[in-house]
């Protein structure tokens, strides 16, 4: 008996796994300037730091506050349904 797989297709990955199957042909996905890949990640590197940086104590504080009780929000929500 064949193993199944435990992790569910989202409809857009089912759509793309039977279309990949009808039509084999289909064009292979582009690669990536790896080049263009490094300096994407760097300045996004660089951003985040230099956001933190310049925000206040107290600013950060807000925002780790709002993004905490996002969390709590979302996990109540989920225990509901």
């Amino acid at each position: 008996m064949p193993k199944r797989s435990s992790k569910q297709k989202d409809t857009q990955e089912l759509a793309r796994s039977i279309l990949d199957q009808i039509v084999p042909d289909a064009e292979p996905p582009k690669e990536k300037n790896p080049a263009a890949v490094a300096l994407g990640r760097l300045g996004g590197l660089k951003g985040g730091l230099a956001r933190a940086k310049k925000l206040s104590q107290l600013k950060r504080v807000e925002i780790a506050k709002k993004a905490a009780q996002t969390r709590w929000e979302r996990k109540r929500n989920k225990q509901k349904k």
